[in-house]
Parts: C-alpha cells; sequence; structure tokens
C-alpha cells in the first residue's frame, strides 16, 4: 500500500473519532441509545387520552342493571377494554346503525374475557331488563361480554351528559322523543376514556358511530384498529 492511501486512511479514522465517537457517548451518558419506537410493540400507535383541566378523563361509577337484572358497575368493566354508547331500544333512527356496526366490533373481540361493551338505554321507562334482554338477542343472542344497561333516569343522563360528556335529552319534537349523538367512547382497561390524533394531532375524542359516505375511515374502522392496540398495551 502506498503511503499516501495509509495518510487518507488515518485522516478517515481521524474525523470518525471527532464526530461519530463524542455523539455515541452522549447516548450512553443519557440512556438514550434505545429509540422510543422499540420501546413499543410493532406497529403500536399510543392513543390520546382525554383531558379534563389537565388531568385525564376516567369513567365515573355508575351501577345498572343489565338484560339479565344482573347489577353491573364501572368495576366490572376495571381491566378490560371497552366501547360505551347510549341508545333506547325504539329508536326509529340512528341506534340501528349504531348497533349494526356494534356488533361488528363484538363480532371481532367478543370473545375476549377482557373486552367489552356498555350500551346504556336513555329511555329506562321503557326499557326494562326484559325488554333489552328481547333487544340484546336479535343482535348477539345470550353474548355475556355486551351489556345492555337500564337504571335511574337521573343517573343515566348524569352519565351521558356529564359523565361522558355524550349529549343526551328528552326531546319530544323529535322522532322517538329522545335526541343524542351517535358516539361510541373507548375506554381502557383502567377506566379511561381514550382516542387517536385528527390530522391535526388533536384527540377526536369520540368515534362516530354511524356510517358516513364521504369520510375515509368509518368509525367502526379506526375502533377496530385501536381496540386491538388498547387490549395489548398493558
Amino acid at each position: 500500500m502506498k503511503k499516501s492511501s495509509y495518510i487518507g486512511l488515518a485522516i478517515i479514522i481521524i474525523i470518525f473519532a471527532v464526530i461519530v465517537v463524542p455523539k455515541i457517548f452522549n447516548r450512553l451518558t443519557n440512556n438514550a441509545t434505545v429509540d422510543s419506537s422499540r420501546s413499543i410493540k410493532p406497529g403500536f400507535k399510543a392513543l390520546d387520552f382525554i383531558k379534563i383541566n389537565g388531568d385525564p378523563k376516567k369513567v365515573p361509577e355508575f351501577l345498572f342493571l343489565n338484560q339479565d337484572s344482573i347489577y353491573v358497575s364501572n368495576e366490572d368493566y376495571l381491566g378490560k377494554v371497552y366501547v360505551a354508547e347510549f341508545f333506547f331500544t325504539t329508536c326509529p333512527s340512528i341506534c340501528p346503525i349504531m348497533n349494526k356496526n356494534m356488533k361488528i366490533l363484538n363480532d371481532a373481540f367478543g370473545d375476549q374475557e377482557n373486552f367489552g361493551i356498555a350500551s346504556f338505554t336513555i329511555d329506562p321507562d321503557n326499557d326494562t331488563p326484559s325488554v333489552l334482554k328481547k333487544y340484546a338477542e336479535s343482535y348477539v343472542g345470550t353474548e355475556v361480554s355486551w351489556n345492555f344497561l337500564t337504571g335511574p333516569k337521573s343517573s343515566v343522563y348524569d352519565l351521558a351528559n356529564k359523565g361522558f360528556n355524550i349529549f343526551a335529552e328528552i326531546n319530544p319534537a323529535v322522532a322517538g322523543g329522545f335526541e343524542h349523538q351517535g358516539y361510541f367512547a373507548l375506554i381502557d382497561k383502567k377506566g379511561f376514556i381514550r382516542s387517536r390524533q385528527d390530522d391535526y394531532g388533536n384527540p377526536i375524542v369520540y368515534y362516530f358511530g354511524l356510517d358516513q359516505e364521504d369520510a375515509e375511515e368509518q368509525g367502526v374502522d379506526m375502533l377496530l384498529e385501536d381496540i386491538d392496540l388498547l387490549l395489548n398495551e398493558y
């Protein structure tokens, strides 16, 4: 090897030592050798917490009867990822579409012990456990992972409007006599409401339970992905 080649190789080694080695040393001293993308499961993307005054919003306590006349509370859902909605059995408009989409979620995850669905009726005067039982059977038969829940009217409306911030009220002027939003809420295993971000980096908060003709991705499709993420989060 010619002398000039040795000199060139030596220059390359010196440049490497001056530029690269300090960066490696800094990463080691700052405990930054593992990129954040390597510390989570492949394909995982974190979902937002819904924050009120800076604090992650947790589903408040509730206690209602399900379609089998069994009391179900928020504590029964701890350790589970679940989807919540507000509906009523005689709804002539959006509820059948919402529950058609909810059934898609139940078909995908209903056989997993750490998944559940909570459907709260906003018409508890009519929707007794026996009425809910018949309604439930039209969607899922005797499936136990999907609870159709009823209770005192004041408790139901407090849970909807204050607990979840999903609007619901009695309104004789609209079809069916009740006005409510067609949203699904996604709750993680610790009881916190979660969601993905929109294109601007803001949480979408709730998933649209209806079909949207002009949407690139339906709410139920988002939920199929995001439920899977939360099931594997902890």
